[in-house]
């Protein structure tokens, strides 16, 4: 392990926050507007938020909800729910109120807390369900509140991630400590030169996994600090963040770094200092490698994790050992296996990917059905389709994104790479269509380059493109050109979306 930080993680995340509070209290722990703070001043405002937890009758087992975006008081109201032994649940404020509620008679929650910039009419609605909500300042601290009691859990857990299911209604995520300590523990390992003098650049959304676990927890994991920013966009306020703060370990979506490759391009001046440049949470487009190289100073490394995992199950281990276009090879205690979609066990390197470890969750929060679905003598199914090489892992598609033309399997990754090294293509994006010969047809959504060159290319010229480099039922039957895609709340291209739009376009 890197020199300071121990063999020996603590059980708890609120022992391990606090170990460092203790050990480096004057040492900076993280920039928020302009500043530096130290993590004696984090320990501060998270006894004062236990402390306002505490007299509402806050305890073990309950759940806590959270609507704010990235800033300290989320830093110090995660750290004050587990002191309680409570549960910390972030959640989206973005999501809309039908949404939220549901996602709350789901998780029962004591209380809402929301931040300043949430209008007031959700905050009303909410507090017409039945959830009494108060509002807290981004830099706290937590006002007087009140709470409704429910069912307590074990106080082994420690967050719930919500994200919406297949039917659109709300499925939760329980991590417990030992779940998020194993993995914060096996990034450390897995990537070996972490030391306390590591700032991350923490931007992704603290509701999802990836930016909680990498972004948050991690930083405190090695005694280093991060640099908080409240949301991505608009981009050029990250960069200035980047660029003021200095931060030498970035965490990013490959959408995100598309944005900030751009402007670093525009300004003409690269980014210097960085020690990790790693994107995941979606398809990284590796036409554009030389293109972050060049901004950024060194190569990013790509990983790949999912929220029932705490999230990260693999990643390349440093820029001179990556693989370029997978996803790297996998973190300490996790077992791997591939099966067919039927989880019979696959014949050869490629099928569907189950794992196993001490980080992945034990099932979905109140569904035993899905749970049945899913989980299987402690296996968990990803449901994504990979291929293994030589330890790597490379990402082929997720299941239900694979599109079958005529009995083939078509992997829109493969697509997508091929069309995004057309000179006009900005992005692309391959999604199955319905199709009454063949089953499903591909079909391409394409955002070109802003120049006159590229506005001239036409749907013919990228068929044909595709046609020179790719089997025929390969090759996109139809290309529409739009000016955005739709994005999840962490960058990530939606196709249930497009797939949906399509579907409804041919009824």
């Amino acid at each position: 392990m890197p020199d300071g930080i121990s063999e020996k993680f603590p059980e708890r995340l609120d022992e391990l926050v606090d170990s460092r509070i203790e050990a480096r209290p004057e040492a900076r722990c993280f920039w928020w507007n302009g500043k530096w703070q130290g993590y004696s001043e984090l320990g501060a405002l998270a006894g004062s938020c236990a402390e306002a937890l505490r007299a509402a009758g806050f305890g073990p087992g309950q759940r806590l909800a959270v609507l704010m975006p990235n800033c300290p008081a989320v830093l110090a109201l995660s750290l004050a729910v587990w002191r309680l032994g409570g549960i910390f649940c972030p959640l989206n404020e973005k999501s809309g109120a039908l949404s939220l509620l549901k996602t709350l008679a789901l998780l029962e929650p004591f209380a809402v807390v929301l931040s300043e910039g949430v209008k007031g009419d959700l905050a009303a609605e909410l507090e017409r369900g039945g959830w009494p909500c108060a509002v807290c300042p981004a830099e706290g601290p937590l006002p007087a509140l009140s709470g409704r009691p429910g069912e307590p859990e074990s106080d082994e857990l420690a967050v719930i991630f919500s994200t919406s299911g297949t039917t659109g209604d709300p499925k939760a995520v329980p991590l417990t400590h030992a779940n998020l300590i194993d993995n914060c523990r096996g990034c450390v390992e897995h990537l070996q030169i972490l030391t306390p003098e590591e700032s991350f650049l923490n931007v992704l959304p603290n509701f999802h996994a990836f930016g909680f676990t990498a972004g948050m927890l991690l930083p405190f994991c090695i005694g280093g600090s991060q640099v908080i920013v409240p949301g991505f966009m608009p981009p050029q306020n990250t960069l200035r963040a980047i660029l003021e703060a200095r931060p030498n370990v970035l965490l990013l979506v490959p959408t995100m770094l598309g944005f900030l490759t751009g402007l670093v391009e525009r300004k003409g001046q690269p980014i210097t200092g960085l020690k990790f440049l790693i994107a995941g949470g979606d398809r990284y487009n590796v036409q554009m490698d030389d293109r972050v190289t060049a901004a950024f100073g060194i190569p990013v490394i790509e990983g790949y994790g999912i929220t029932e995992c705490s999230p990260v199950l693999a990643v390349n281990r440093n820029p001179a050992e990556r693989r370029l276009g997978t996803v790297g090879t996998p973190l300490p205690r996790f077992e791997l296996k591939l099966c067919t979609e039927d989880g019979s066990p696959a014949q050869g390197d490629e099928g569907v990917l189950w794992v196993r470890g001490p980080s992945v969750t034990s099932g979905y929060y109140h569904a035993p059905e899905i749970n049945g679905e899913r989980f299987h003598n402690g296996w968990f199914n990803t449901g994504d389709y990979v291929r293994f090489e030589d330890g790597y892992v490379k990402i082929l598609d997720r299941v239900t994104d694979i599109v079958i033309v005529g009995g083939f399997n078509v992997y829109p990754q493969e697509v997508e790479a091929v069309l995004s090294g057309h000179p006009a293509v900005q992005t692309a994006v391959v999604v199955g269509t319905p199709n009454d010969i063949a089953g499903e047809v591909p079909k391409a959504f394409i955002v070109r380059k802003e120049d006159a060159e590229s506005a001239a290319i036409t749907e013919t010229d990228l068929i044909k493109f595709c046609k020179a480099r790719l089997s025929h039922y390969k090759v996109p039957r139809s290309v529409e050109f739009v000016t955005e895609l739709p994005l999840s709340s962490t960058g990530k291209v939606l196709r249930r979306v497009l797939r949906q739009r399509e579907r409804d376009g041919k009824n």
